[in-house]
């Protein structure tokens, strides 16, 4: 590239901080974000709940529909219905004055529960901003420093924003769980968290002017993901993947797993890939940022191309941590090598822990991470 174009370069990336400074340092008018709908339990088949004088009520398919109170409340899916207490129900709705306990977490706002195949979904439903507090608390802590939380902050609002958009019909809007983003509840008011979710109250991330999925993920491994790469769904933004040198003393950066290959013909087995007793694993196409693309198992009873993504789901998320690996053969075992932890799109929470650390504001983290995005108001819902 010519000297000249490197200038180039430059003064539109300066341009760019300029803006998200400018977007960052306009006081931004409160919004009425509206309510969100978090499943926090997306198919259950018995829970009890705790907390003071909770009101349950059923929700749908009677006539005259029964309200009682209770400090525990124990529910049972049962055939095409839902057992509360005795009393069998298609749906119900807890209140109460204080947060409803379930499984050592608080929910303010009370919670209803839904039929969902089998089971049923427990679904709480608060004020965006609110939750927004619960998912920092359980995605990345109090003890984080400032900007990664601000960062992290406007990052969540915009996911949880665009599948509130997206799953604007169906009966809740978000998981809490890592398939979208964990959630711990309610959370006290000491807690930082409120402070971050405060300080950039409304503002949300747009590609194109439209709001996109923000996905962001644990520890990048040296590089993030083009998420075109790893995501089918349509109208996924076209971020360039980025060097992420911040987050090298991660706790993840570095990891191996050891995998006995009875163990892993069995796992790929159950998920109908047929190769018999696993012989060779072959990485075959890697993308960009060396990410395993495709992988061909080889065994004794033919060999087949599985998707890298779709082979970390097999061996487990948690467990086999990212695509961006390398793996030996040694005799009855599998041993894989690999950097980073999750799939690698979008903001790197460890490099954003690390980025804040050195000094860089949220807009900086976050100009770092979505390079071609701008900093706006959410329109009020």
């Amino acid at each position: 590239m010519s000297h000249g174009r490197h200038r180039h370069a430059r003064a539109l990336a300066h341009l760019a901080l300029v803006v998200l400074a400018l977007a960052l340092l306009t006081p931004v008018p409160a919004v009425a974000s509206g309510m969100i709908r978090v499943a926090v339990m997306a198919d259950a088949r018995h829970v009890e709940f705790r907390g003071a004088d909770i009101e349950i009520a059923e929700t749908a398919g009677c006539a005259r529909c029964d309200r009682w109170r209770a400090n525990v409340v124990r529910a049972s899916a049962n055939g095409f219905g839902i057992d509360v207490d005795g009393r069998r129900g298609h749906g119900f709705r807890l209140r109460s004055d204080r947060p409803i306990r379930l499984n050592g977490r608080e929910y303010a706002g009370g919670v209803e529960l839904v039929r969902n195949g089998q089971g049923f979904s427990v679904v709480n439903e608060v004020p965006l901003e609110d939750y927004l507090v619960g998912v920092l608390r359980a995605e990345v802590g109090d003890r984080w420093p400032p900007e990664a939380l601000r960062a992290q902050a406007i990052v969540a609002r915009t996911y949880a924003a665009y599948q509130r958009m997206l799953n604007a019909a169906k009966p809740f809007h978000i998981l809490a769980s890592t398939a979208h983003q964990q959630y711990a509840g309610h959370v006290a008011a000491s807690s930082p968290a409120w402070e971050a979710v405060r300080e950039t109250s409304g503002l949300v991330l747009r590609w194109e002017g439209d709001l996109f999925p923000a996905f962001y993920h644990t520890e990048s491994g040296g590089w993030t993901e083009d998420p075109r790469t790893v995501f089918a769904a349509r109208n996924m933004p076209g971020l360039k993947p980025v060097r992420c040198e911040f987050s090298a003393n991660g706790p993840h950066f570095y990891w191996n797993l050891d995998v006995r290959l009875a163990d892993l013909s069995e796992s790929l087995r159950r998920n109908d890939v047929e190769v018999g007793s696993v012989t060779a694993i072959e990485i075959s196409e890697r993308t960009p940022s060396l990410r395993a693309a495709w992988i061909t198992v080889h065994g004794t009873r033919g060999s087949a191309r599985v998707r890298g993504n779709d082979f970390r789901r097999i061996l487990g998320y948690d467990t086999f941590k990212s695509t961006l690996f390398a793996v030996a053969m040694d005799g009855e075992w599998a041993r894989f090598a690999g950097r980073g932890y999750g799939h690698g799109v979008g903001l790197c929470q460890w490099g954003a822990k690390g980025m804040a650390e050195q000094g860089y504001q949220a807009r900086q983290i976050l100009a770092h991470y979505y390079p071609g995005t701008t900093l706006g108001a959410l329109d009020a819902r």
